[in-house]
Order: structure tokens, then sequence, then C-alpha cells
């Protein structure tokens, strides 16, 4: 795969933890207008602009792009962020409690994408993509970073022990506990020769972002007549992780109603699909279990392995969705179904318990997590999975490096 060094907007050090900001797409308005308020530097006043307009702003509105676009230009021009003289690359380290995850930020090639290089595992919502087509153009930047995850390499691990020891760009924990810190790497040849040799890369979080980073390349090279592929708008943003360090948590499921079915004929044609037992424990142990959660009562759901299907059959989160949630409960397509609902397992299981209580959801259901390896698999096959199968944890910080297209 390809990667290059840019010459980065990035937040000034003494501010880079007000400017860091949760990902654009994790955050409803009202919630980003609490995480904002009082901190004129953080940088969902870019990414999620209708914060600063009146509450009844359109967040898909020509005027709200454009507000995006003003304050990423003040934010430059005022020093919150800084222009690199030099292209770089740069080391990103996460550390959540006990797990610590290390990125080399870099700029990374739309042609890989379109060549399946850099590999998918979704599908990708046409309004989602047209909104952060609309956002790069806009802003003439990709103001957040795509999270790739690739196959290890012992060599790249050995240069970022070795940088880990040196200074840090910046260094600070976030509100919400999670320490960032960031390095710049020195000798970035020696990073895009190492990387040359990885087969491909896989997308973990941020396929709308490279989906549109791709679309806008291939506008712009369509109308570009002295077109020469090191044009800025060839690349986009994006953190590569050796697959061992990322952490995947559960992402679990709420259903709004029995669709007409009463708990005890719903609990029966369960007990007929699966083995079906009281638990005291919310959390599945194992692959090839889920738990469920209905009247107040925790139950614990089996299957047996399935040898003969394909990678994204043998998914625990198709298993539920083809034999309960589809024949029995009537979601027949997660992606636009509106009675079916993803809680993110950083939530925890006490978020499906809280909401079930309170009527918002008849029954929910807590997942073990997907594995990064079935992820590289199916990617690898050409597959695409469920939606909401994965929660990759912690998540990318916004505003710490931006790409910028001119």
């Amino acid at each position: 795969m390809q990667i290059r060094p840019f010459p980065a907007l990035r937040a000034r050090p003494d501010l880079a933890r007000q400017v860091a900001s949760v990902p654009y797409d994790v955050v409803d308005t009202r919630e980003a207008r609490l995480l904002a308020e009082g901190n004129p530097f953080s940088f969902l006043h870019v990414t999620r602009a209708e914060i600063a307009m009146p509450d009844a702003t359109d967040p898909y509105s020509t005027d709200v792009y454009a507000r995006g676009r003003d304050t990423l230009r003040r934010f430059e021009h005022e020093g919150t962020l800084l222009r690199e003289a030099a292209p770089r690359l740069y080391l990103y380290r996460q550390t959540m409690g006990s797990h610590v995850q290390r990125g080399i930020v870099a700029c990374c090639s739309t042609l890989d994408y379109e060549n399946h290089v850099i590999k998918t595992h979704e599908k990708t919502r046409q309004d989602k993509e047209d909104d952060r087509t609309r956002h790069i153009n806009t802003l003439n930047a990709q103001t957040g970073p795509v999270f790739l995850v690739y196959r290890d390499n012992p060599e790249v691990d050995q240069r970022v022990a070795l940088l880990e020891r040196t200074p840090p760009l910046f260094d600070f924990t976030a509100p919400d506990g999670i320490r960032h810190a960031g390095w710049v790497c020195p000798e970035a040849d020696a990073y895009t020769r190492l990387f040359a040799t990885i087969p491909a890369a896989y997308i973990a979080d941020g396929h709308h972002r490279a989906a549109a980073a791709t679309r806008v390349a291939r506008e712009r090279r369509g109308a570009n007549p002295a077109h020469t592929g090191n044009e800025p708008y060839n690349w986009f943003l994006g953190v590569l992780f050796p697959a061992s360090q990322v952490q995947v948590l559960p992402y679990n499921r709420l259903v709004k109603d029995l669709n007409g079915l009463s708990p005890a004929a719903f609990l029966e044609k369960t007990a007929s699909l699966f083995t079906l037992s009281r638990t005291a424990s919310p959390n599945p142990a194992a692959p090839g279990s889920a738990c469920m959660y209905l009247a107040g009562t925790w139950y614990h759901l089996t299957w047996p392995a399935l040898p003969f299907a394909t990678p994204e059959q043998r998914l625990d989160v198709t298993v539920l969705q083809d034999r309960l949630l589809g024949p029995v409960l009537g979601i027949a397509d997660p992606r636009t179904s509106k009675r079916i609902e993803f809680s993110g397992g950083i939530r925890g299981t006490g978020e499906l318990e809280q909401r079930v209580n309170k009527g918002d959801a008849a029954v929910a259901f807590s997942m073990h997590p997907t594995t990064v390896r079935q992820m590289m698999d199916i990617a690898d096959a050409g597959g695409i999975m469920p939606p909401k199968s994965t929660w990759f944890e912690p998540k990318l910080r916004d505003g710490l490096f931006v790409h910028t297209l001119a």
C-alpha cells in the first residue's frame, strides 16, 4: 500500500486538549453543543458547525458547511491550528485504561481504495457519503482521519517503540479519561518503504470519510486537465494501527416492539430457535452466543457452530438477524428499519436495561464482540458485514491533524 507524509494543520500543542473532539458522527447536535460549551477551541465548531447557530438550523444546510469552513480558516489564522512547513508523518498513541494502541498518521491513496488495496467491510449510505463529500469540498480539507488496521509488521513496531522514548508533540488526557499523545516520525521515507511491503489495510471506522474523499478525488481528477496524481486531493487522512493492538467492543441491539407477540409467546419462539436459559450475567462469554433482556430478566442464547457457512454468515450478529430479528420480529433490513436501534458497547449493558425498563424498547440483545480477524477475513473475501457489527474504542479524535487539499 501507499502512504505519504503531508503538511498538516495540527493543533497547537498547548491547546490540543481543548481542540481535540470526538468524531462528528458519534454525537448529535445537542450532545455536540454540550461537549463544546464554554470551549471556543473545540473542533466541533468545525465538524458540527450548527452548534453555534439557532436550534432549528438544518445541519445539512449550505450555511452550516460554510460556517465550518470559516471556523477552520479562523483557527489557522489565529494560531489554534499550526501549519507544518514540510510534509510529515506522525505517531498517534491512545491509552484507555490498560489498553494502548499506536497508529501512524499519514495520507493514504484514493487509488488504493479504488483498487481494493484498502479494503472495506460495510456498505456506505448515500446521504452520509453526500454529507462528507460536501464537507470536504466546502472546507477544502479532510477534518477527521479514517481508522485503518493492517497485519502487524515487526519493523514498524520497532521504530514506534524507539520513537515513544522521545518527547511528544502533545500528551493530554481528555475529559473521558482517554490519554492522547503524538510525535513527529523522523525518516518518513523509512515508513513509506515499510508500508509498501504491507499488502493491504482495512477500514475499521470511517467508511463514509474514505468513500467521500475518493469521490472528491475522482471529481477533481476529471475536472483537472493537468492532473498528475500528486495533487493533495488524491490522498486522504488516515491513522494505521497494527491489528493486534486495536480493541473491538460489542454492538448491541434494541428492538422497539415484539411484532405483535406477547413476551411469553416471543420467549417460546426464541426457545424453539436457540438453547435458552436464564442468566445472572448480561454479557455473553464466548462467540456463538448472545444475551437477551426481556421483561426484567436476562436470558442466555446459544447455538451450534456453523462449519459450512461463509465468514459473514458465522457472525453472531448475522445469526441473530437471520434466525430471530428478521423472521420473528420482522426486522427485514436493519439498515433501514425504524424499529431497531444500536448501542455501542462503550455504553454498557446498563444502557440496555434502562431503555427496556423505560419502555423505549421491548427487548434488547447484548452481543459478543466481533473480532478483528473476522473483519479482515470478510474483507479479504469481498464480503459485507451486517450493519453495526463492530464498535472500535477508543475513537480517534478530530482536530489533532487535518489534511488540506490546497
